[in-house]
């Protein structure tokens, strides 16, 4: 006869703490300390601000490449449209390489202005934020300069002499609605570097405010890399 296989032995009993499957996957993660409560509620409230903004902004760019796909017309090419003529040459994309290089070099000046805060140095961060403001209102004018350049030259949201009409309309609505983060950006950063500069924060003892901050400005430098991308290059 074979020998009668062993008793199992009883499962453990959940305790009030832990649940059994997913409910206690979610129950411990709910609970991490680490994970969770130790994090600010201004700065959770930005990456959730940022994740939904991600998503517009991949519904535009997304848009945009279907609408250029399925256009029957010719699109124009972002060389010559983007062109500006200097001592009478015509130089390809310069005004948007000018841009490029002013919003990425924002993003370093902002990154100094972080770290020169937790160090409670708020004049040096006050003024690195300000020239970050300051890049970004550079920025604003010279698309500023680009739009009124497009609209002489007949380009509208509903048509565009150039070629495929869908051009005008993909153009100002994606880098209006870029531009429009970058103002408020501008406004913010003033008003974040005036109450550093005056020891708002110093009296309180906490500088997470310039991060977050830091945070807002560096996506939107992010986003004008896939614009630049997917806009200008393409």
């Amino acid at each position: 006869m074979e020998p009668s296989p062993a008793p199992r032995e009883p499962a453990p009993a959940a305790s009030d703490n832990q649940l059994p499957g997913w409910p206690g996957i979610a129950n411990d993660w709910s609970s991490d300390r680490d994970a969770f409560k130790q994090v600010p509620w201004g700065k959770a409230m930005m990456w959730i601000f940022l994740l939904s903004d991600t998503f517009i902004f991949t519904c535009f760019l997304t848009g945009y490449m279907s609408v250029r796909i399925a256009a029957t017309e010719p699109w124009p090419n972002p060389s010559e449209v983007f062109a500006l003529n200097i001592a009478g040459n015509d130089i390809p994309l310069i005004l948007i390489a000018i841009m490029t290089f002013v919003l990425i070099s924002s993003s370093g000046t902002m990154a100094m202005a972080v770290n020169f805060a937790y160090r409670r140095d708020r004049v040096k961060s006050a003024a690195l934020m300000l020239t970050t403001a300051a890049f970004g209102a550079t920025f604003v004018s010279m698309q500023a300069f680009e739009w009124s350049k497009l609209i002489a030259e007949g380009v509208r949201p509903w048509g565009n002499p150039m070629g495929a009409p869908q051009f005008g309309a993909t153009f100002f609505m994606i880098t209006g609605f870029h531009g429009l983060h970058v103002s408020v950006g501008v406004i913010y950063l003033c008003t974040v570097a005036l109450k550093v500069l005056r020891g708002d924060y110093e009296r309180k003892g906490n500088y997470q405010i310039v991060e977050i901050a830091g945070l807002y400005w560096h996506f939107v430098d992010l986003v004008w890399v896939f614009i630049f991308a997917f806009f200008y290059l393409w």
